[in-house]
């Protein structure tokens, strides 16, 4: 593995053959494009467009300019008995990504990895195969190029089966990281003999407190749900205090505009019941609740209050992203300190859950567990570290 400036200076070169090679790698993407339905809520998530490869390639230029981790000195003193004590920062090793019709993340995964010092095992989906085959091609290219081993990226057949040897490869993969659907992320923890970290599958809510601005609702509300549907962090599920419901219809009657289908308890349904196209709107059961809909839908839970919300928000949420839309701040704080996920907002759309966003350069996903790393999966959550004692002979007694 090169050093961290002559890694800097590869992706840099890897931006600029990315869009040298702009043809091809749109080519590829509209084959794959042209085997699935434009209804597919995957469509978007697969479609390359060049203004996309232009975001792309300015997320790697970002990679290479941030700080180098590996290596860095976290912490250093020196102990009672002499030993000069150092915490360092090192590569995690071999990071296996496992993921579904997201050819960016092929492109994503590899920067951040090559820039903090990792080799990378990739397993796209069939959906996304020859878009991830042309990437990987212009990314094989430029280390080659470059004097170094194309097995520094190694991507694997997209046939399902090879993702049961990934995750049996514990003798040689150091860390699995499935992104995708809520199915891919349960047989994944199920059956991987390698530690993962869970990224992907958003189940998001936001809560409409009883004392709240009402066009900051209604704007954050349609953009929560109609910016990009079919990403992890478009709402799925508004909750709405019952003191709000007079101003409901108020709320969501742009998500018409769009065409969102909604699915309401009963409280809600008689608020909206001629207020919203009646062909959009239905009554919710209890699977239309902690689904993740990565479509033009979405559903509606009526509640007292926020103990309430905060309940319902606990018993669903896949631990993303959350909500809550209040002019109360003591309300603000309860939920930020009692809403059990990786990010949470106050006043403003989900939609901003992004590693970009957050000035962490692109991201590999976002994770929805405690250990290691939460929330925007990026660089520095790609090293881990190692304690070195430099001594003058001490032995203990």
């Amino acid at each position: 593995m090169p050093d961290a400036s002559k890694r800097a200076e590869i992706l840099l070169k890897l931006a600029k053959n990315l869009k040298l090679n702009e043809t091809a790698i749109l080519e590829a993407n509209k084959n794959d494009l042209d085997k699935m339905e434009k209804d597919n809520p995957l469509y978007d998530r697969l479609l390359i467009s060049r203004e996309r490869l232009e975001w792309i390639c300015n997320d790697v230029e970002k990679v290479a300019s941030m700080e180098d981790l590996d290596g860095q000195t976290l912490e250093e003193r020196t102990l009672p008995n002499g030993l000069h004590l150092k915490r360092v920062s090192v590569p995690l090793g071999v990071v296996g990504v496992i993921y579904e019709a997201r050819p960016n993340v092929t492109i994503d995964v590899f920067s951040l990895c090559f820039k903090a010092g990792n080799t990378v095992v990739l397993k796209g989906g069939s959906d996304a195969e020859e878009s991830n085959k042309a990437i990987v091609e212009v990314i094989k290219e430029t280390l080659k190029e470059n004097d170094l081993s194309e097995d520094l990226l190694y991507l694997m057949p997209s046939d399902r089966k090879y993702v049961e040897v990934m995750l049996k490869a514990d003798k040689y993969i150091d860390l699995i990281i499935p992104r995708g659907s809520q199915g891919l992320i349960k047989f994944v923890k199920e059956n991987s003999l390698v530690p993962i970290i869970e990224t992907g599958a958003g189940i998001v809510h936001t809560y409409i407190d009883d004392d709240f601005n009402l066009e900051w609702a209604r704007e954050i509300v349609f953009n929560a749900k109609t910016q990009r549907p079919g990403v992890c962090n478009a709402l799925d599920c508004l909750i709405v205090n019952e003191k709000a419901t007079p101003k409901l219809s108020k709320i969501i009657e742009r998500l018409a505009e769009k065409e969102v289908i909604i699915y309401t308890d009963a409280q809600s349904y008689e608020a909206l019941e001629g207020k919203y196209p009646q062909e959009l709107l239905k009554k919710a059961n209890e699977e239309q609740f902690g689904k993740e809909f990565l479509s033009l839908q979405m559903s509606i839970k009526t509640v007292s209050n926020i103990e309430e919300a905060i309940d319902h928000i606990n018993k669903y949420s896949s631990r993303h992203s959350e909500a809550i839309i209040s002019n109360n701040v003591n309300a603000q704080n309860r939920f930020i300190k009692e809403v059990d996920a990786g990010v949470i907002y106050t006043n403003a759309s989900t939609r901003f859950t992004d590693g970009a966003v957050f000035g962490l350069g692109a991201e590999i996903g976002i994770s929805t567990q405690k250990l290691h790393a939460r929330g925007p999966f990026a660089l520095q959550a790609l090293t881990t570290y190692k304690w070195i004692l430099e001594g003058q002979g001490q032995v203990r007694e």
